[in-house]
């Protein structure tokens, strides 16, 4: 695969990791981790799942936006995207797994414009493209 670079997210986790810290190198973010509560932590700071779900979800709404307008479709301002990002136990190896619904609110469309709209952003989108194959990760479509 050859990529044409046109931008780097440079970030730096230190401490412990999941119970530590992120910055960024251009400092737009600066954040302790916790564990989720879920997870045996204090639930008091950002987690890597909650920073994987806002960017999945920010990026496949601008493939989805992308994507509408080659078919020259108007999506309506309130459209958006939702994504829950899991972590459970992975049997295959006894270690962790993560999987990813995709949620999209697509207000004025017909509900199979809405389906194939998700189907099509879900093929172009980079995070799409980057976890294919690595985790489950379902679509759907609210309209």
């Amino acid at each position: 695969m050859s990529i044409q670079v046109l931008y780097t997210a440079e970030s730096t986790a230190t401490g412990g990791g999941r119970d530590g810290h992120v910055k960024s190198a251009d400092g737009k973010i600066d954040l302790d981790t916790r564990p989720p509560k879920e997870m045996g932590g204090s639930g008091e700071g950002v987690n890597p799942e909650l920073l994987f779900s806002a960017g999945y979800s920010a990026c496949f709404l601008g493939a989805l936006r992308l994507v509408a307008k080659n078919e020259k479709l108007t999506l309506d301002d309130a459209s958006g995207i939702t994504a829950k990002v899991a972590i459970g136990k992975d049997d295959a190896d006894g270690g962790f797994g993560l999987t990813v619904e995709l949620i999209g609110y697509l207000p004025g469309l017909e509900q199979a414009v809405a389906d194939d709209l998700m189907t099509k952003a879900h093929g172009v989108c980079p995070y799409s493209k980057a976890t294919r194959g690595n985790i489950a990760v379902t679509l759907a479509a609210k309209v």
